[in-house]
């Protein structure tokens, strides 16, 4: 069974931060058109997939919600 690509797999190849490889994969404007090119090339070649059971454990989308009972 081959492991599958993480974005530190794709960084690594493509030369880039960690960083760059998901400000890529989720299309800020901030990167230029060549590193987009790359990360992305490199990131099909490695037949990345998104892991959305770690998607889901960002901060960001967290919702708390707090029941407090006495």
């Amino acid at each position: 069974m081959m492991k599958k690509s993480t974005i530190l797999d794709v960084a690594k190849r493509a030369g880039v931060s960690s960083s760059t490889v998901s400000h890529v994969l989720n299309h800020y404007d901030d990167i230029g058109e060549e590193t987009k090119k790359k990360v992305l090339a490199v990131a099909k070649e490695l037949d990345y997939a998104p892991n959305y059971a770690a998607k889901r454990l960002s901060s960001k989308n967290k919702k708390t919600n707090c029941i407090n009972s006495k």
